[in-house]
């Protein structure tokens, strides 16, 4: 890559990126007016959540995975203390309370099994048939409280002209109309766990030059949350220790975050647009960081080009081959659901750019 066109192409992703933030920072703020709304109604009609708080700086509970699809994580209460389970039980039951005859499939990955009794303290209403079936809290049947829940307050709070619930999906999803366009949000109850680290994610395996040793003692404190997203299972999820490991990436002087940020560019301008891209930040940001622990020196991180082509030859080998692990938990491969063919033809895009690195530019 020569140099004149290298600067060209600096300047052109970071003038958009510098677009982008104004023009997310708006949706943000709208969205997290209509979230904090919503979960303030829904706390007052059910206990066992909690109001998304209004922030004028970042908002940890919404998680921008493309410019119109959001995460939003709606923190529970009432379950505190988390302890490991220590004990592996068989479980029969169903859904609709039958009997199975063999037993349901053991979790993998970053999904696990949740009891009640996990929990040093937990309400009462944790132990109700609603959510629970012989011990376990059910993500598949909290979603369904809280469906419910989300559906009234949409009335309560008179925002039926301007949010909807998208009812083909089995998670809880909801369109909102901003002043600028319609986004996507996917509202997770979530039990946060803070200051445990799970026994599972066994991080870093060896000692690292990136993060350093007192890093990784930082971003552990702050812990895991568990998503409900799927029928028996709660997931995994470490975005607040994500979250503090890219607050602090360029110390050193370095450029992965405007890397980073350029890579996001191209992903959602050329390479995977869309709606709901099966590439997202969250994939982004995984191969930034096992890009960073690859290259830890300040060296590798001084000149842009080279850094950046780095990253998206990175991005190019976890999409061609399915595969891109889990940073935090080394077992799970994050687009092991992902459709084939969406990731072929990313491949082919990224294959094109990396002959040449300026095709896409105006």
């Amino acid at each position: 890559m020569k140099s004149p066109s290298a600067g060209d192409l600096e300047d052109y992703l970071l003038n958009k990126v510098d677009l982008r933030r104004q023009q997310i920072s708006q949706i943000v703020e709208e969205v997290q007016r209509v979230v904090h709304h919503l979960t303030t109604e829904i706390s007052l009609q059910d206990l066992r959540f909690q109001a998304v708080p209004y922030s004028d700086t970042y908002n940890g509970n919404i998680k921008v995975l493309a410019p119109s699809q959001f995460l939003v994580t709606v923190p529970v209460k009432g379950l505190v203390g988390y302890r490991e389970a220590r004990e592996q039980r068989w479980r029969y039951y169903t859904l609709r309370g039958t009997r199975l005859p063999c037993p349901l499939q053991d979790p993998e990955g970053l999904r696990q099994w949740l009891e009640a009794e996990q929990f040093m303290k937990s309400q009462w209403q944790w132990h109700e048939a609603d959510v629970n079936i012989e011990g376990d809290i059910v993500p598949a049947k909290v979603l369904q409280v809280f469906r419910k829940l989300v559906e009234n307050a949409i009335g309560t709070c008179h925002l039926s002209g301007k949010v909807s619930m998208l009812t083909k999906l089995s998670a809880v999803w909801v369109a909102v109309e901003t002043s600028t366009c319609q986004v996507e949000l996917e509202l997770v109850p979530t039990v946060e766990i803070p200051t445990v680290w799970p026994e599972k994610a066994r991080w870093p395996p060896c000692l690292k030059r990136w993060p350093s040793r007192q890093r990784v003692e930082c971003i552990k404190s702050f812990g895991f949350a568990l998503l409900a997203c799927s029928n028996y299972h709660w997931q995994q999820s470490f975005l607040q220790a994500e979250q503090v490991l890219l607050d602090q990436l360029d110390e050193d002087g370095g450029c992965r975050r405007k890397c980073f940020q350029a890579l996001r560019q191209m992903k959602e301008d050329v390479w995977c647009p869309g709606k709901r891209p099966v590439v997202t930040s969250h994939h982004l940001q995984t191969v930034l960081f096992w890009t960073c622990e690859k290259y830890p020196h300040p060296k590798d991180w001084q000149v842009f080009s080279k850094a950046f082509l780095r990253l998206v030859r990175k991005l190019h080998k976890c999409v061609s081959q399915h595969f891109l692990k889990h940073y935090f938990m080394r077992k799970s491969n994050l687009l092991q659901h992902a459709s084939s063919g969406e990731l072929d033809t990313v491949a082919q895009k990224l294959a094109l750019f990396l002959k040449n690195p300026q095709i896409g530019l105006p």
